[in-house]
Formats: C-alpha cells, structure tokens, sequence
C-alpha cells in the first residue's frame, strides 16, 4: 500500500483538477478503474503528463508487434513485483 494517499481532483486548482479528472477518466476506460500509480503521479500536473506521455508513445509505437510489447510489459511487472 502506498504511504501517501492518491490526488483527489476536488482540492486542487481549476486547471490541475480537470487535467486529473480526464486523466482518470481516460485511466478507467483503459484499465477498469484508476490505479495507484497513476493516482500518485496526479500529485504533479508535469509528472502526470510525462506518464501520459510515456503511454501514448508506447502504443503508438508500431515497430513491435502489440502481442509482444504486451509479453515485455508483463515479463517487467513480474520482475520489479509490480501487481498491474
């Protein structure tokens, strides 16, 4: 369990707090619901959109085929003890 608890969108500024809340919508869309992770990278708007960032150019990228971009991604969470 994370020592610090996720952003909540409601007690940060206007702009901070829809950036947070598309992102979260956009993270439960994708997944199923918003995980840890990215709830703790809403803390700071620049370092949210870095992942965001980091995403996108992951599945963009179409010089590997998606079956094995997927076989890696799964191959790494299993080594650094990541649940997602």
């Amino acid at each position: 369990m994370a020592r610090i608890a996720g952003a909540d969108p409601n007690q940060q500024g206007l702009f901070h707090s829809l950036f947070t809340r598309i992102i979260y919508a956009l993270t439960k869309r994708k997944v199923g619901r918003v995980v840890m992770p990215v709830k703790l990278a809403a803390h700071h708007a620049k370092l949210l959109w870095g992942y965001g960032q980091m995403e996108q150019s992951l599945l963009s990228s179409h010089l590997v085929d998606a079956a094995l971009k997927d076989l890696a991604q799964l191959r790494v969470a299993t080594l650094v003890g990541c649940p997602f």
